[in-house]
């Protein structure tokens, strides 16, 4: 059989091994080459039982989703189970990879599966906004009880090999020769008689009272997740309808989600994330250079926080310093982060020690002479940044990858510090960097584009999501952050109040408010960059100065109550804003709810238009995932460039333009990208600048 399913008999088993690189998804030629080989198995008489297997790193990655919403192509996925449900003979799923979404329903739809030891298998569906949509609802319960197969499904989160054996969701694992394996079951099974066929067995649901805990403890997000909410319809419709009936009521939910803008989303940024993954303008068959040891400038916090992503990796780190003293503080800093974990019971004792052993401490940046990436994470302050690149280039050894983890600063400056700007870019990690997603490379003038394709590769070594970025201030994240920051200082001299302003954020669906974050991170940071920058924030700058530094002082824009992380008003930061309106003659007004998220979240927009036309950003989606993944942009929006899609760019400048004339604030106008897309009735989906 030609195509993305080899089919061959043997002793009467026959074998249907899918090859349809690089995951297997689910395409129309695939389901159809599947349905086919079921199909023949059914009808030959000499076929005792059937065996689909895969070839890959996968076994079936999941559905393609690219088809979501457009014209079906038959066989739907749905057809081709339907055919394995009623095929009389065993059919066995021999599993060696990752068996996800539809691909675990493939698995489900089978009399068995048998699984290697590297198998895994989930329903990751609820990450993009839907849900299983081709039985998972019904034939997982009837696999693994109904309250387990609830908290598979609305976790997205794959089981393991042994631990889905153990929950039912597998029959065997093969420890050797997983297609021999699989293959002796299927002869077994075709031996005795027909099994039943997953849909058939109710007898697995389990106590309904276990399903019903399941699902009221997910109440919280199914309040505002509507594929949590009916996935827990769903899964009980098990105990109250034929399978049939289930079936159709699954389908009809997974239908309605795919047309909810929410799921539109989400689905917008699992392509975002792959596409971020595309390094643009590098040339083909670009290798990345081979990093065996890191070397991180700085035991602070964030030179701590990056030293512990390599070693969590499996890469031998060193941790440098200027001297003894506190190159040990930094040390004590890294084992006391991982004996907290320990404690939290997220990390065995055995997986601590590993990686306290590939951390080692020194000090002087000659220590550095025998690593493959140096990570400097040193003092904001070009002047000592640019010391040490000079530094690195006389001890570095050739083609070290020489990163800085600045938040801000020109990469070029410190490029043209060594003699060697090729092997120089940006890492930019964000706090605190052992948790924090998101990883901006900054790609100078000169950066080599092996060394640019090094720093993407290691950052998802580190678990990261890696984003090219440009040189600029700030980059993407903080450049457009700024914008928002200069909004929330206007916003209260002409009338908010800090509580005000956090919750028209909190309720967008942001887990902090802009106030709150400034209270957390130090107001102090802010305030030092702004005094080596000469700019002013009148409102911060005063509470800073009356020794209002955030959560460490125990009041900043908030008062934090004997140490309480949760700040709670301040009649006292009311009345300084007050003063600081009165001495900067500003009127001070009521402003409501619509108009504080729209001065916060539209100039972030217009700043996203300038950083793509200056191709400072490749594509719209690289800015959504700098957004969802270092400052916690709620993921059912987007991003800030697909919710300004959704609502529409000509909405947008309208509203930009009339900020601009009420407040006299010229850097509201829309941005000539956004001002032209507007009038063209455009969108930023599709732009490429990169």
């Amino acid at each position: 059989m030609a195509g993305p399913v080899r089919y061959e008999v043997a002793d009467g088993i026959a074998v249907a091994t899918i090859s349809a690189p690089p995951v297997n998804a689910l395409s129309a030629a695939l389901r159809a080459a599947l349905a086919e080989a079921v199909t023949r198995a059914a009808e030959d008489a000499t076929v005792r039982a059937l065996v689909i297997a895969a070839e890959g790193r996968t076994f079936i990655a999941g559905a393609d989703i690219s088809e979501f919403g457009k014209p079906p192509v038959l066989p739907g996925l749905s057809e081709v189970i339907a055919l394995l449900d009623a095929c009389p003979k065993p059919t066995v799923a021999a599993i060696h990879g990752a068996a996800l979404g539809g691909g675990l329903e493939v698995a489900m739809g089978c009399t068995a599966r048998v699984l290697g030891p590297a198998a895994k298998l989930g329903l990751p569906e609820v990450k993009l906004g839907i849900l299983p949509g081709a039985g998972g609802t019904q034939r997982a319960p009837r696999l693994m009880g109904a309250g387990a197969a609830l908290r598979l499904m609305t976790s997205g989160d794959p089981l393991g090999a042994r631990d889905a054996v153990a929950a039912g969701l597998g029959d065997l694992l093969a420890e050797g020769d997983l297609l021999a394996a699989a293959k002796a079951h299927a002869a077994k099974l075709a031996a005795g008689p027909l099994p039943k066929p997953v849909s058939a067995r109710d007898e697995n649901l389990g106590p309904r009272e276990a399903f019903e805990k399941e699902a009221a403890a997910l109440a919280k997000r199914a309040a505002t997740e509507p594929q949590i909410a009916a996935c827990i319809a769903c899964v009980r419709n098990t105990f109250d309808l034929p399978f049939a009936e289930g079936l159709a009521q699954e389908r009809a939910a997974f239908e309605r989600l795919v047309r909810d803008p929410r799921s539109k989303a989400l689905r917008h940024v699992f392509f975002a994330e792959r596409e971020a993954a595309k390094i643009a303008n590098i040339p083909a068959g670009t290798r990345p250079r081979e990093v065996k040891r890191a070397a991180v400038l700085g035991a602070g916090t964030m030179g701590a926080g990056i030293a512990m992503c390599f070693a969590n990796a499996g890469i031998p780190v060193r941790v440098i310093e200027t001297d003894e003293p506190a190159m040990q503080r930094g040390i004590a800093r890294i084992r006391a982060t991982y004996e907290a974990s320990v404690k939290r019971g997220s990390l065995t004792p055995e997986t601590r020690d590993a990686r306290m052993a590939l951390i080692e401490g020194a000090v002087g940046l000659e220590s550095a002479n025998d690593a493959d990436m140096i990570v400097e994470a040193v003092f904001e302050e070009m002047g000592l940044k640019k010391q040490v690149f000079a530094t690195l280039d006389r001890v570095a050894k050739p083609g070290a990858v020489l990163a800085s983890n600045t938040s801000y600063l020109d990469i070029d400056e410190m490029a043209a510090a060594t003699s060697r700007p090729g092997d120089v870019l940006g890492m930019h990690f964000f706090s605190p960097a052992n948790v924090m997603k998101l990883l901006e490379v900054v790609r100078a003038k000169q950066t080599a584009p092996d060394a640019l394709a090094t720093a993407a590769e290691i950052g998802r070594k580190l678990g990261k999501v890696p984003v090219v970025v440009g040189v600029c201030f700030g980059f993407v994240g903080n450049r457009m952050l700024s914008r928002r920051t200069a909004q929330v200082e206007r916003l209260l001299l002409e009338g908010a109040l800090p509580e005000q302003v956090d919750k028209a954020l909190t309720d967008f669906g942001f887990r902090m408010g802009p106030c709150a974050m400034s209270d957390l991170a130090g107001l102090d940071i802010g305030w030092r960059i702004r005094k080596a920058t000469g700019k002013r924030a009148p409102v911060a700058d005063a509470l800073c100065e009356a020794g209002r530094l955030g959560q460490k002082t125990g009041k900043g824009f908030f008062l934090y109550p004997e140490g309480s992380r949760s700040g709670v008003p301040d009649p006292e930061v009311a009345e300084l804003i007050e003063r600081i309106s009165a001495r900067e003659g500003v009127a001070r007004r009521a402003i409501d709810q619509t108009e504080i998220l729209d001065r916060l979240l539209l100039p972030m927009v217009n700043e996203g238009a300038c950083i793509l036309e200056e191709g400072v950003a490749a594509r719209p989606g690289d800015i959504d995932v700098v957004w969802l993944h270092g400052y916690n942009w709620p993921a059912w929006t987007g991003g800030p460039m697909h919710w300004a899609n959704a609502r529409g760019l000509r909405e947008i400048a309208a509203r930009l333009d009339g900020f601009a004339q009420a407040t006299g604030d010229e850097s509201l106008k829309p941005a000539p990208l956004l001002a032209r897309l507007a009038t063209e009735g455009g969108s930023f989906a599709g732009l490429k600048t990169g």
